[in-house]
């Protein structure tokens, strides 16, 4: 428990989609962020364009108001009045895009915060280069990471009063690339309680086999896959023919079915009703990534249920802090394989990486210091808040172009839709 900040708040969080916390990173994150503020035993409502979906979070257990809204529409103003929220939270730059100006318009005294989840266009660059290059891809020119995606995103968080970053790797290249003041942005990576660690879990001898998982509709996991298929897998097997690869991945779609072949030991299980079951009982995670951003939520799943993994340099960033690696880092089909034989075969080795996992765990990923840094740094943009607008002036005037653009936009388009 979270000591509070001395005020009751109420918090409107407008979402992309409703969370899905075994299904991606974003769902994980976001059901973190409000457990951290109902603990503080502020009001939370989640609102959202998006239609319920099968494997969404029930929020009410957790005393999380639901909003149903509508793009485009005046009745979420009409709802933002009656709200009055102290703080609203936009899950990613889109949302700040579309209701950024309502929220303005109807609450000019809330908190507009910012959750990036991971800087969409350092992935969309990375993305680019690697279909050109199809090897990792970490650094990225300049001419690549200021595409279309990055004029919207940035412009996004000087528009916001704060923007929360998960990875210090992107926090430092917003500041280094887009020059955006330290003062707007606020590290939070995953906030893990001790008691989630598994200290426990199976030692190396009661573990078997290899395993993989991320949802597939991300382009990263489903390169992953492709590239563990195609040149890592056949590399592994065939120095260890009894070890099989088992893939785990939300909304499987025919093509990454195709795939399953219990010959080659290359299993493909869908959707994993339980991950800390599925990382219990396997030795080692694999997590080729070749391009992506943010941190990767099943290297951290990984470390919680004490089993460590090959990675790329791309699946390792910003989650480390300079601690050594809880497993091994590869950036080639041959190093990849070549570790994760390895690390399976290596008892010692595998006993240390593990470790080593806690310790990140405890250091990087710690609830209560990421929490509460988080809640010190709102209470404190609170208590300041118009001084903290006057000094970022690059926001209030996108806030008044952008905003009037996107206003009048949008109020076109309700009267075509109300005549319609």
């Amino acid at each position: 428990m979270f000591a509070g900040i001395g005020a009751y708040l109420n918090v409107l969080i407008i979402g992309t989609v409703w969370p899905e916390p075994a299904s991606s990173g974003a769902g994980l994150r976001m059901m973190e962020l409000m457990r951290l503020f109902v603990q503080q035993q502020w009001q939370v409502t989640f609102a959202c364009t998006a239609a319920d979906s099968e494997f969404m979070a029930d929020l009410e257990p957790l005393g999380i108001l639901r909003q149903a809204i509508d793009l485009n529409d005046s009745s979420f103003d009409l709802f933002l009045a009656q709200a009055r929220p102290d703080i609203v939270l936009f899950d990613r730059f889109p949302m700040e895009e579309q209701f950024g100006w309502r929220v303005e318009k109807v609450c000019p005294d809330a908190l507009r915060v910012l959750e990036t989840i991971d800087l969409h266009c350092l992935r969309h660059a990375r993305h680019s280069v690697f279909k050109r290059q199809h090897q990792v891809v970490q650094t990225v020119a300049k001419s690549e990471l200021y595409n279309d995606v990055a004029i919207r995103e940035i412009a996004a968080i000087f528009r916001s009063d704060l923007a929360i970053m998960v990875s210090d790797y992107e926090m430092d290249l917003l500041q280094r690339a887009f020059s955006v003041d330290a003062a707007l942005l606020q590290l939070c990576p995953f906030m893990f309680a001790g008691h989630q660690i598994r200290y426990d879990s199976p030692d190396f001898e009661q573990r078997q086999h290899f395993v993989t998982i991320g949802n597939f509709r991300h382009a990263p996991n489903w390169d992953a896959v492709l590239w563990l298929k195609q040149e890592i897998w056949p590399r592994i097997r065939a120095r260890l023919p009894a070890a099989e690869l088992h893939i785990y991945g939300a909304y499987t779609p025919p093509k990454a079915a195709a795939l399953h072949n219990p010959k080659e030991g290359f299993l493909i299980q869908d959707r994993a009703d339980d991950v800390n079951q599925v990382m219990l009982s396997a030795r080692v995670c694999l997590a080729p990534l070749r391009f992506g951003a943010g941190i990767k939520t099943k290297l951290a799943d990984a470390m919680l249920n004490g089993t460590p993994n090959v990675t790329t340099c791309i699946g390792a960033e910003g989650m480390s802090a300079a601690l050594p690696w809880s497993g091994a880092i590869a950036d080639t089909a041959d190093d990849f394989a070549e570790q994760a034989v390895s690390l399976y075969q290596d008892a010692v080795q595998w006993q240390q990486c593990r470790q080593y996992g806690f310790d990140i765990l405890a250091s990087v990923f710690n609830a209560a210091t990421n929490g509460e840094s988080l809640l010190q740094r709102i209470r404190q943009i609170r208590e300041n808040l118009a001084v903290h607008r006057q000094n970022n002036f690059t926001g209030s005037m996108l806030r008044h172009h952008h905003h009037r653009s996107t206003e009048f936009m949008s109020r076109w388009i309700e009267a075509k839709n109300r005549l319609a």
